[in-house]
């Protein structure tokens, strides 16, 4: 099929685990707590909770809404993000870029340039001092403690050595959003979702504020986190039982296909993620269907072969077909 490679993309990425890294001897920095994160995000889950009892005075429709922008956030990371920036595993028109970007701004997770060159650095260096949200360190450290103290100084450094040229070079993550991004989440990520269902179905400005903005923002954060926690610490490595990463369906559910982590942890550079197509894979779906309309193509995918050599190598067993 024309769309799709099979085999790894001819250029090197920065995506592959380094085994020469060595973490410093002696005793570990100390941890500098960001106190301005910290309240914000207290104030942001205390907000989302507040948002759940106002869900059975929400409109059905609010109801239908705030899903459907949990959906468009979540694809702005998934598919966006992660599986285009991050890891270039397709490539994308530009109708199709802007709209992950914009997409990627109402999820609200830093902006294209940091996020996947952070998501680089986990790759490379996962598990060790240098990833951003080491899983060594504990769920809560994994899940959002990361983002409450300041970083570790290997991940700042080994994120300045990375080749980032690919993501310098594309006009949508230099000009939209990185030079606009604080606009651009106000726009996308709180005031559209709050302005729709009050303009258009006379919802109340308070349940708009607080279910489809504050509420759908909380779960877009927890779902993706819990790759880098739950898919960390839970669940079987049918491919490579050396590394952490595993196979986690309720991840796979909740973060619309990136729940397939020991997988994409060996074959990173795969778009799918996982080795079953668009099984509980909501973003792979979305992917197949840009390529149908031509806005997609040059996905890249690892041959089956591959992917049995691999199980039978370095699995630890539990890999079941289908």
């Amino acid at each position: 099929h024309p769309i799709f490679q099979t085999s790894a993309p001819a250029s090197t990425l920065d995506d592959a685990f380094d085994h020469t890294y060595k973490e410093k001897e002696g005793p570990k920095p100390p941890t500098i707590i960001v106190w301005r994160n910290v309240i914000m995000m207290s104030l942001l889950h205390l907000g989302a909770v507040y948002g759940v009892f106002l869900i059975p005075s929400a409109a059905p429709l609010t109801l239908l809404w705030s899903v459907l922008c949990f959906l468009i956030s979540a694809l702005g990371i998934t598919a966006g993000a992660h599986r285009l920036w991050s890891h270039r595993t397709y490539k994308a028109s530009l109708p199709l870029r802007i709209f992950l970007a914009f997409a990627n701004s109402m999820a609200f997770e830093n902006d294209i340039f940091e996020w996947a060159r952070d998501h680089r650095v986990h790759h490379k260096y996962s598990e060790t001092d240098a990833d951003p949200h080491n899983a060594r360190r504990g769920f809560f450290f994994a899940h959002i403690g990361w983002l409450l103290v300041r970083k570790h100084p290997d991940v700042i450094e080994k994120g300045r050595k990375l080749e980032l040229t690919d993501l310098l070079s594309d006009k949508v993550v230099i000009a939209f959003p990185l030079l606009y991004y604080k606009l651009s989440v106000l726009l996308m990520c709180f005031f559209i979702p709050m302005f729709v269902p009050w303009y258009l179905w006379r919802e109340s400005l308070w349940v708009a504020y607080f279910v489809p903005a504050l509420l759908r923002y909380t779960l877009v954060l927890n779902a993706s986190w819990l790759v880098n926690s739950a898919a960390h610490m839970w669940g079987n490595r049918p491919y490579d039982k050396n590394i952490n990463p595993r196979e986690n369906r309720f991840v796979t559910f909740s973060a619309i296909g990136e729940g397939f982590h020991n997988y994409h942890h060996t074959f990173p550079y795969d778009y799918a993620t996982s080795e079953y197509g668009c099984k509980l894979n909501l973003t792979t779906c979305f992917i197949d269907f840009m390529c149908f309309l031509g806005l997609a193509w040059d996905c890249k995918r690892v041959s089956r072969e591959a992917v049995r050599s691999r199980i039978q190598r370095t699995g630890d067993g539990s890999h079941r077909s289908g």
